[in-house]
């Protein structure tokens, strides 16, 4: 019997309760460069000599430009704590209440000054709230994204559905080979009212992956490894959560109980808390049945739900939650409203032919960062005359 690609993942070790992930790493010729216009960014990161290298995930800082001051304190303070080599703001980087362009951009430039200001690399996905203001429209604000130095989100490409689809490569320590993959996922707004002539009633109204980015997804997965010579694998961020999330913890599709979520729980090792459901859209995408075919991503990585902290291990594929980072935004009910307001971190190491990948969290009150459940907004920080001028 042929192997499968679920079945080339091995589970090394344990880090805080769930197995660090290893997937292979091939060796050969020096890369060709990719094709302008395909999403994918190279030749702006690198493993460090040692072989490893740190990735940080914020999401949900979902402000106006008058960001939270415990926001800000939340980035800066988990920036100079970890160190990482880039950092995926996970989309919601924004929401409403921003009356004209400037006020935009300054929304987005108080959340990511933090990375810029260290010359540490950074990207963003898009979520729902992120054009909930009038002059929010996502192609302007990544282009208004791609005017700061340190970011490394690809140009926006004609094809697939949504706004900063894309791939950055992460170099092998030595060479210009591809040891690894971050992939930004574009996950939509809200689904339409009327699909085809019918109501949505009854079913989740948040918007869903499309088939041309999960095609897209396949293209340029197969050209990676046209390139390096093997499957390169990596880690897949997108804000609104896949229906195989919901499937994990509840330890099947149709079942809904206590005894369920034990199952799901142990089954799949699931760590971290669930405090909210899960908000997919109302059609499965097929994202996941691609990754498992592709056999390259082994880690898919939501926002969303601000209130889910957990992480599980599905079928060899990691999926899990970056908490919510914006004190702005909901978050727990009373007093504990920002208890798990927080970062995740995923610590990379070459190892031989594979790549160990292990997850953690990350909490502001571990970074003495009062959480009082209030409102603190603060001042919008002066543009740089890049970003004035974009």
């Amino acid at each position: 019997m042929g192997s499968s690609p679920i079945g080339r993942r091995s589970v090394l070790a344990a880090a805080g309760g769930l197995g660090a992930l290893a997937a292979g790493v091939r060796s050969g010729t020096a890369a060709a460069s990719p094709r302008p216009g395909t999403g994918v960014v190279a030749g702006r990161l690198r493993f460090a000599p040692d072989g490893t290298f740190r990735v940080v995930q914020f999401n949900d800082t979902q402000d106006d430009e008058r960001t939270d001051v415990r926001t800000v304190q939340l980035i800066e303070r988990t920036l100079d704590a970890e160190k990482p080599g880039l950092v995926v703001v996970n989309g919601d980087v924004i929401t409403e209440g921003c009356e004209g362009r400037q006020q935009v951009k300054q929304a987005i430039n108080n959340v990511v000054w933090p990375m810029e200001s260290r010359a540490i690399p950074w990207a963003l996905t898009f979520g729902n709230h992120d054009e909930d203001s009038p002059a929010a429209e996502e192609p302007d604000m990544l282009r208004f994204c791609r005017t700061y130095a340190h970011n490394v989100n690809a140009d926006e490409q004609p094809g697939p559905t949504g706004t900063g689809n894309g791939v950055v490569e992460i170099a092998a320590p030595q060479g210009d080979r591809a040891a690894y993959a971050v992939w930004l996922i574009d996950a939509g707004r809200y689904a339409p009212e009327r699909i085809a002539g019918q109501d949505i009633e009854g079913y989740p109204h948040w918007d869903w992956v499309r088939g041309d980015q999960v095609g897209w997804y396949r293209e340029q997965s197969a050209a990676l490894a046209e390139r390096h010579g093997g499957p390169v694998p990596g880690l897949m961020f997108l804000h609104i959560p896949l229906w195989e999330f919901r499937f994990m913890w509840w330890g099947g599709v149709d079942t809904r109980t206590e005894e369920s979520a034990a199952r799901g729980r142990a089954r799949h090792r699931i760590v971290g808390e669930r405090n909210e459901d899960e908000c997919p859209g109302p059609f499965n995408s097929g994202l996941f049945s691609a990754i498992c075919e592709r056999g390259d991503v082994h880690g898919v990585f939501a926002g969303h739900d601000h209130v889910n902290t957990y992480c599980g291990d599905y079928y060899g594929i990691r999926l899990g939650y970056g908490p919510g980072t914006g004190f702005g935004a909901y978050g727990l009910d009373g007093p504990d409203r920002n208890r798990l307001r927080g970062a995740r971190v995923f610590d990379l190491a070459v190892e031989g032919d594979t790549v160990r990948m292990e997850t953690r969290l990350v909490f502001a009150k571990d970074l003495g960062i009062d959480l009082t459940a209030d409102d603190r907004p603060g001042d919008p920080r002066p543009l740089a005359p890049p970003q004035e001028n974009a």
